[in-house]
């Protein structure tokens, strides 16, 4: 018995010995790891309640465009950008709201906030859906340069056909119907390539036949 309380002292000893070298550094380490975890609960209950805030908002710009009120999707839209600019529903809002904001003939506004998604969105996809969406409100007020400086970059896949149509539709209104040509059978190329590994459905056939009508009436237009 003697032993094992001899045993049990001297490894007693040796824990003390290493505690007073070592404890102030796991002390340390144990509070940086409560810290990280208590951090990252903080981090996460943060990002939801961010998150449930600006969806509430979004439902407002939503509200706003099944009741074609402009002025109320900007504002909501304004609101989102200010204080949830790091949220999907930004974004979200801006291709809702920048609609209306066409429709409502506010072309200004429009780019604007079109703009923003464009510099600020996160999802490649809604910045390139933004960025065709710019170029569009561009040709309409015929600055033609600058809408093509929005389809400068290559899109992901399910935009370019589209992209290339846009760019199809600036060439025709700057009078340059054989660049305008080759755009169009650049759309056609890209949808034909998008439906072989997508497979091909009715909005798809109606949309080719629209960018095929296109290219026929640019063919027909002598110089």
């Amino acid at each position: 018995m003697a032993v094992y309380d001899l045993e049990e002292q001297e490894q007693l000893d040796e824990l003390k010995t290493w505690w007073k070298q070592y404890g102030n550094l796991v002390t340390a380490a144990v509070v940086v790891v409560a810290v990280g975890v208590v951090g990252w609960q903080g981090w996460n209950w943060w990002q939801r309640d961010q998150s449930a805030q600006a969806a509430a908002v979004y439902a407002v710009v939503e509200r706003a465009a099944g009741e074609h009120d402009a002025k109320k999707a900007r504002e909501a839209t304004g609101e989102l950008i200010d204080k949830f600019s790091g949220t999907a529903y930004a974004g979200m809002a801006v291709l809702v709201s920048a609609r209306l904001q066409v429709e409502a003939g506010d072309l200004k506004t429009a780019k604007l906030q079109l703009g923003w998604t464009v510099d600020h969105a996160r999802d490649e996809e809604m910045r390139d859906l933004a960025r065709l969406r710019l170029a569009a409100v561009l040709l309409e007020e015929k600055a033609y340069d600058d809408a093509q400086k929005q389809l400068v970059s290559d899109p992901v896949g399910p935009f370019a056909p589209r992209y290339a149509e846009l760019k199809g539709d600036i060439l025709a209104a700057q009078g340059k119907p054989e660049e305008a040509k080759a755009a169009y059978q650049k759309a056609l190329s890209k949808l034909d390539e998008s439906q072989k590994s997508t497979g091909a459905d009715q909005s798809r056939s109606q949309y080719r036949d629209l960018v095929q009508a296109k290219l026929e009436t640019i063919g027909s237009t002598k110089p």
